[in-house]
């Protein structure tokens, strides 16, 4: 689950309905730009610029720093999903657990040419998910593996237009790498003549990657020095992934995969009230509605999802308790990407809860390491899948999560 293309993700992750264990967001979405941001469910974080990473929600944040600022990180994903109550083809079968252990790095770098001109470089994940199911799940026609993420290198530039007012932008550049396994497992049925052994029978294999071009567009409004507000616009590509590829239901030999990917709008907002505290907050709109039929570039559609527009709404606080510490908070609720009518066994999509914490250990005027914590708490989903050969899953799906991040900045 290392680059796989955003969208080879997303084609597998939807391509068979499985998988999100590790997405940790509505739909195939990654929040894990920084541990400062986990800890305080990233409210705010277009535009309080307290490292390198802002860059990652918003371009413009880069003309708020007067000096080189280097950030780098890892946010350890350790997920508890589970899929209890299943009927595979009107037979009771076993719970099973698909949770594990994941980790998004991350690296920011701003570099002020003068007091007008800001750009930057910053390399991190806005999408990824892995799903791993035993390999005798008796519904792996429905569950299988699905092991992907994206890497997006972003290269980016700002630009102070007054006290004011700045703005800013950047190319992003997408590589993904993935695989998705979908197959009836190796087993024994019986019949008239007594028990027969039967193989495994590949349904679906994939193992795919490739590269995509996106863009993203921000500005920030300062009031003042302890109030301002932020506006940021990423555009997603519809992806396609090459590769091995191999699908029960068609020849595919040869063909891309297409992915469409969603856009994203998000207003941040940042309020020092005193010395000591601070309230922030953030709205984003996920245009998941884009995500409405995994195909092949020779019309060969995999699967049809219908997904809805998500929200994320978070708000938090930032206590800035002495020169050494400083703590902060932060909730966030994030709406499902998936319908009640479109759900799946192997993507435990649901509205989800995110509580935050975390702190910044400043070592010296110039060096800071920040911890950050979130426990996010998904919701009971009630699946149901049926694919083309006629089998059929019903279940219970949930998926909770703990997010560890840890990370070190620097200013020059």
């Amino acid at each position: 689950m290392n680059k796989k293309q955003i969208f080879t993700r997303s084609v597998i992750t939807v391509a068979i309905a499985l998988a999100s264990s590790q997405t940790m967001a509505a739909g195939f979405q990654l929040n894990a730009q920084s541990a400062t941001g986990l800890g305080r469910a990233f409210s705010g974080d277009g535009v309080i610029a307290d490292n390198a990473s802002t860059m990652a929600k918003n371009a413009a944040s880069m003309a708020l720093f007067d000096a080189p600022a280097l950030s780098l990180g890892v946010i350890a994903i350790d997920t508890d999903v589970n899929v209890t109550n299943a009927q595979y083809n009107n037979k009771s079968i076993n719970d099973t657990s698909i949770g594990g252990t994941s980790y998004a790095p991350n690296i920011y770098y701003i570099q002020p040419i003068n007091d007008k001109f800001s750009v930057g470089a910053s390399l991190y994940s806005n999408f990824g998910t892995k799903t791993e199911f035993e390999d005798n799940y008796a519904a792996n026609a429905f569950g299988g593996l699905t092991d992907v993420k994206s890497v997006n290198l972003g290269l980016s530039a700002a630009y102070r237009i007054n006290q004011h007012f700045s703005v800013g932008g950047g190319l992003d550049i997408i590589h993904g790498s993935g695989k998705l396994k979908r197959y009836i497992p190796a087993g024994t049925i019986s019949t008239p003549i007594g028990n027969i052994n039967t193989p495994k029978v590949s349904l679906l294999d994939i193992d795919a990657d490739g590269f995509a071009v996106g863009f993203n567009l921000g500005t920030i409004y300062e009031l003042n020095d302890n109030n301002r507000f932020g506006l940021s616009y990423r555009y997603s590509p519809t992806l396609e992934a090459k590769g091995d590829m191999h699908y029960a239901g068609a020849n595919i030999d040869g063909q891309k995969l297409k992915i469409p990917l969603p856009d994203m709008l998000e207003f941040s907002g940042f309020n020092k009230l005193n010395d000591k505290f601070a309230v922030h907050y953030s709205i984003q709109w996920i245009r998941w509605s884009e995500f409405d039929v995994l195909e092949t570039s020779g019309n060969v559609e995999l699967n049809n999802y219908q997904w809805q527009d998500g929200w994320h709404y978070s708000v938090g606080g930032t206590y800035y308790l002495n020169n050494d510490w400083t703590l902060r908070a932060g909730y966030m609720h994030d709406t499902s990407a998936q319908q009640k009518t479109n759900t799946s066994i192997s993507v435990p999509d649901s509205a989800r809860d995110w509580l935050s914490s975390g702190f910044s250990y400043h070592v010296d005027s110039k060096s800071t390491i920040d911890f950050g914590l979130t426990y996010l708490i998904g919701k009971d989903v009630n699946a149901q899948e049926t694919n083309p050969i006629g089998m059929s899953v019903n279940a219970t799906t949930r998926a909770d999560a703990w997010l560890y991040g840890l990370q070190y900045s620097r200013s020059f």
